[in-house]
């Protein structure tokens, strides 16, 4: 049976802020739509992807469900189109929520299907007519998340952290005091009440203390209850709050899960991330009977290229979850096989020899060289699996969770590069034990598959490789072995 691997999509896809929805038997994931090497965000088209509740590891494109063009204000299509949101309305139609970077409007989009052809449906408005973002003082329109309550209400959520000036959002002076929420009116696009602030900014008064609110807003209900997830002050990190109603208060629930595993064990601190942090935007589903959270990680040395991730989320006393640890195996029900070959792109843990960097503009790219980093071969849009890690340095590691061991006995790497050194393998970051001593000596641009005994006990274990040596290797795959394979 096929094996759900993390990130869950294509490695040549790249959806970031991603929020899934069960409609059906399908779990649908609507996401913005980054370009792989791009020099923006969300430089794509709006497509999705669906796999069955009963199956986690088979996702299918369901092409581009709405373009940047077929908004009025955007005819050009020169805006990129961040976060999206879906709801079933009450009238049965599926309604896609987005905006533009920040030209400071909120739109609305309709289809009959959940992943379908959507076509352009409104602008939120004021009972006024006038539009949401169109007159100084008022929030600015951002990263929505909608619900469409038991009882047929709807609620949308927005809100970022970021003073946005008159010149960016092309109308006037907006507000950016926190995450706010707004009812809508049954025609979805008409403001019945609000906005009301909910949840302040740093700094602010009922801002979460070191978890405010940054932006990312995402709604569900658990358990009759009103869940509210968001990405906190660290950027890096998405939190819950909880709330008996929709328009709150909100009591603060915890992190969900961080890019880093930060805050997870106590650890604050950046300069110890397991992996690169960056932004990162997600929601949470129930599927299947399990939650999971899905949030999104950086490649190419840089913010503009994120693939979409998820993990399991465990329950908490109180009726919130706890924060999830990240792995390679966020969606497969369990640790993966030990045996068989798998792509490097899946580690969840990645860093150098000076441990991690964080990719925003505070860090200066030329010090990103000594950084191994996800990439690929070939363009944008090309359906080739040629994604892989690069730039081993000495000292660098790569960590890949979980495994079923059962009588592993070799392991095999394929890499690339000029580099003299050894690739050791371990079941512990800080390679107390080595379970493989792979020699490396390479020269050259060609993949070369390369082997050695590895012996580990039977059981659930992580496996990290670090490289020692000169020079730097890409590492495109590993092969475990056991009797008879």
């Amino acid at each position: 049976m096929a094996q759900a691997l993390n990130p869950y999509l294509p490695s040549w896809e790249y959806i970031p802020d991603a929020e899934p929805h069960v409609f059906g038997d399908r779990v649908y994931v609507y996401g913005s739509h980054d370009r792989f090497g791009g020099p923006l965000f969300c430089m794509n088209d709006y497509v999705c992807w669906s796999a069955p509740v009963s199956d986690l590891s088979d996702w299918r494109c369901e092409g581009v469900i709405y373009r940047k063009s077929q908004d009025p204000m955007n005819k050009s299509g020169r805006r990129c189109m961040y976060a999206p949101d879906v709801t079933r309305g009450p009238d049965g139609q599926y309604y896609l929520y987005y905006a533009f970077d920040f030209l400071g409007v909120m739109s609305v989009a309709v289809c009959d299907t959940p992943a379908g052809q959507y076509r352009f449906h409104g602008h939120v408005k004021f009972p006024d007519g006038h539009v949401w973002g169109t007159r100084s003082g008022e929030p600015f329109p951002f990263d929505p998340g909608v619900l469409t309550d038991d009882d047929g209400r709807v609620y949308l959520y927005s809100g970022f952290a970021t003073k946005v000036p008159a010149v960016a959002s092309g109308f006037h002076s907006l507000t950016n005091e926190g995450g706010v929420v707004l009812e809508l009116e049954r025609d979805m696009v008409t403001v019945k009440a609000g906005p009301d602030l909910l949840f302040p900014t740093r700094g602010r008064p009922g801002a979460f203390a070191d978890h405010a609110f940054f932006e990312a807003s995402s709604i569900r209900k658990v358990d009759g209850k009103y869940c509210f997830v968001y990405s906190s002050q660290h950027n890096h990190e998405l939190c819950c709050a909880m709330s008996d109603s929709p328009r709150g208060p909100f009591a603060f629930g915890g992190t969900l899960v961080d890019v880093g595993d930060l805050f997870l064990d106590g650890n604050t601190d950046e300069k110890r991330a397991v992996n690169y942090l960056g932004n990162t935007h997600g929601g949470i589903e129930c599927i299947g009977g399990q939650w999971y959270v899905f949030y999104h990680r950086q490649t190419n040395r840089h913010s503009y290229s994120r693939q979409a991730c998820a993990e399991r989320l465990e329950r908490a006393p109180g009726g919130g979850f706890r924060q999830a640890e990240v792995t390679s195996c966020g969606l497969n029900g369990g640790p993966l096989r030990g045996e068989g070959r798998y792509p490097a792109r899946i580690a969840c843990n990645l860093w150098s020899g000076a441990g991690t960097a964080r990719y925003d503009i505070r860090f200066p790219r030329a010090r990103l060289a000594a950084h191994p980093y996800f990439t690929q071969d070939g363009r944008d849009g090309e359906e080739r699996d040629t994604q892989y890690i690069a730039n081993l340095r000495s000292g660098a590691v790569a960590g890949f969770k979980y495994f079923t061991v059962r009588g592993l006995r070799s392991v095999a790497v394929t890499l690339r590069g000029r580099a003299d050194g050894e690739l050791l393998v371990s079941d512990t970051p800080d390679f107390r034990s080595v379970a493989a001593h792979i020699p490396v000596s390479l020269n050259s641009s060609q993949w070369r598959e390369l082997v050695s005994p590895c012996i580990l006990p039977d059981g659930d274990r992580a496996l990290y490789f670090r490289f020692t040596g000169r020079g730097s290797l890409d590492f495109h795959s590993f092969d475990l072995r056991g009797d008879g394979i």
